[in-house]
């Protein structure tokens, strides 16, 4: 999947690349952003959620940058090596045309692991091309200094806690106090390696010769297309599909089986606006259902440690007034993620203002609880049978939800406009006792059935009567409300009602006449349910996918499936998505998200399968 191609020099004058302008390339500990132009604008050090080295997505000024890219006038086209997270930019030029390869070795022992290598490799396939490599990082989110030492093809970059080595197979020299550059000409069939190692702690500096490039390269393209070949998806849109996989997969912190929701911070839902959140942690809901979507596809090994992950960190006995359990966790398994303001970044485009934390970790979402219990009842059925240990924590956990369910909570969009009776959160507390009353007794399992069943059926109730809206003809976003909301697109997805049922089909076409536009859907107007942040938002691209699945479910196959197609169209040049799309079709939020690529891949599964 390549991209268009595009007129530019070093950034083309532009201070920001558009964020569906870039491709992503990781180790599975942290990831890396490349610009169409070849510039590396956000990668943090050495996890997800350390502070950035560059983040000059975030501020073009401070935030620190790796460029790479022709010294000439270009044009550029991205595209992935086939079936591999391996990110090429090609730089088509007067002389001649190159290309830079990135990529983050995977597979090697647990030193190489350390290292958290970046290789930039340069390579002129037809005619000459000069290039110009600059690197200049900004620690801490641009608030550390460092000091360089530079000897010949060889830099390194320290500050207290963390020291970089750059290697090159060029000569450096220093571009001002803090950063170093290299000018090269390439002509047809050479090359240029540049390495970015984190040292220190018992790993030392070491030149990348190309030799031992090209075979890094070959390695790390081996290891991506072993690991997707356990894929069983054969179906229509494979190349979409096998993407998103790629993608969640590069969303994984090998370390604990920790799955983010999106590896970036303070992308903005809207340009100019608030709305900013740092997305760098696991989000229960978001890994529960990235879990359904790999194992849909037959990856169990990223759902056994997912579930390992459950185990260790997540303990239903934390008794927290948010319950049991967080909405979310560090990658470490943490719960303290106290969130903070970096009030000297001028945010993406001038979109302040850049956070790191999150606040709503000690939110009430009771919908965590359905999303959690049902991955564990498909990872029951579908890879392995969970433990006796695993067991009584579902228990506990059900238990408790039985005892809770009837509150106001924050809701699955986590709204800073106080609690209220979400019907999407009764809904998933529904899910999570009918999946632990489907594992008991599908597994003859110990339980309190007859009170489960009798709160199940309470709840199935009680969203019948208080979350139907006779005036709209339609379930409504929280009880005794008027307000439509597309999180109930998932009522039949999860099987709470059938998808032809005539309350289901009018809601469906309720929600098709107000929140939909174009095949691209609104989560909900905030003009008519206020969230407690100022300014509009894009269509959410999570709730697009659903509203195709539940059409493929109420029978509406055609329309489901130009809608899907249609939504295909807004992905980026390589397949990828934010949280959200402009209304004049720009991806905005935090980039790639989890979310927006498991609801792609179940979406197309359940097309495909419609379509026979």
């Amino acid at each position: 999947m390549g991209g268009t191609a595009q007129d530019r020099g070093v950034r083309g004058g532009r201070r920001y690349v558009p964020i569906a302008e870039h491709g992503l390339i990781g180790d599975l500990r942290s990831v890396a952003l490349v610009g169409t132009d070849g510039t590396i604008d956000w990668y943090c050090c050495p996890a997800f959620d350390a502070p950035s080295v560059f983040a000059s997505i975030l501020d073009a000024e401070r935030g620190g940058c790796f460029e790479l890219a022709a010294t000439v006038p270009a044009r550029t086209k991205q595209f992935y090596f086939p079936d591999t997270n391996v990110l090429i930019t090609r730089f088509f030029t007067e002389g001649g045309v190159g290309e830079v390869q990135d990529f983050m070795p995977v597979g090697g022992g647990p030193a190489e692991a350390e290292r958290h290598r970046l290789i930039r490799r340069v390579v002129c396939v037809r005619g000459s091309i000069p290039f110009r490599a600059r690197v200049a990082p900004r620690f801490d989110y641009g608030s550390l200094p460092h000091t360089v030492r530079l000897a010949g093809d060889t830099a390194e970059f320290e500050t207290e806690g963390l020291t970089l080595a750059l290697t090159s197979t060029v000569p450096l020299e220093a571009d001002g106090p803090d950063d170093v550059c290299g000018e090269f000409k390439l002509s047809e069939g050479d090359s240029a390696v540049f390495a970015l190692d984190k040292v220190g702690g018992g790993v030392a500096a070491r030149r990348c010769a190309r030799t031992e490039a090209e075979e890094q390269f070959a390695a790390t393209v081996a290891y991506w297309r072993r690991w997707l070949a356990a894929s069983r998806y054969k179906g229509r849109w494979r190349e979409m599909v096998h993407r998103s996989a790629l993608t969640l997969k590069l969303l994984t912190y090998a370390p604990t089986g920790a799955i983010v929701a999106a590896p970036t911070t303070s992308l903005p839902e809207e340009l100019g606006g608030e709305r900013n959140w740092d997305y760098r942690y696991v989000w229960v809901r978001d890994a529960a259902f990235c879990v359904y979507a790999l194992l849909r596809l037959g990856f169990t090994g990223e759902a056994e440690a997912f579930m390992d992950f459950v185990t260790r960190h997540i303990s239903p006995g934390d008794g927290k007034t948010s319950g049991p359990l967080q909405i979310m966790y560090g990658i470490d398994g943490r719960t303290e993620l106290p969130e903070r303001t970096l009030g000297h970044l001028e945010g993406h485009h001038g979109s302040a203002p850049v956070r790191v934390g999150n606040a709503a970790a000690d939110q009430l979402q009771l919908d965590i609880y359905g999303a959690l219990i049902d991955s564990v009842y498909l990872y029951d059925k579908w890879a392995k049978p969970v433990s006796s240990g695993h067991w009584d924590d579902v228990c506990a956990l059900v238990d408790w939800v039985c005892a809770h369910w009837d509150q106001p909570d924050e809701g699955i969009w986590e709204t800073r406009g106080g609690r209220k009776n979400f019907l999407y959160s009764r809904l998933m507390c529904w899910v999570a006792i009918e999946r632990a009353i489907r594992m008991a007794n599908r597994r003859g399992l110990p339980a309190d059935l007859p009170r489960w069943r009798e709160c199940r059926d309470t709840i199935y109730r009680r969203i019948m009567s208080r979350g139907w809206c006779e005036e709209r003809g339609a379930f409504v976003q929280h009880e005794d409300g008027d307000v439509l909301d597309a999180a109930v697109l998932m009522m039949p997805l999860t099987k709470f009602i059938a998808p032809t049922d005539p309350k289901w089909l009018s809601t469906l076409d309720v929600l098709t006449e107000e929140l939909v536009s174009d095949s691209l859907v609104y989560r909900y107007d905030p003009r008519s349910s206020p969230d407690g942040l100022r300014g509009d938002e894009g269509t959410f691209s999570i709730c697009s996918f659903w509203y195709v699945e539940a059409m493929v479910h109420a029978g509406r196959i055609d329309e489901a499936r130009l809608a899907f197609e249609k939504m295909l169209t807004y992905a980026n040049h390589l397949g990828l998505y934010a949280e959200e799309i402009s209304h004049t079709g720009q991806q905005q939020g935090n980039f790639p998200q989890a979310f927006t690529h498991l609801a792609l891949i179940s979406a197309a599964f359940n097309l495909d399968r419609a379509l026979g």
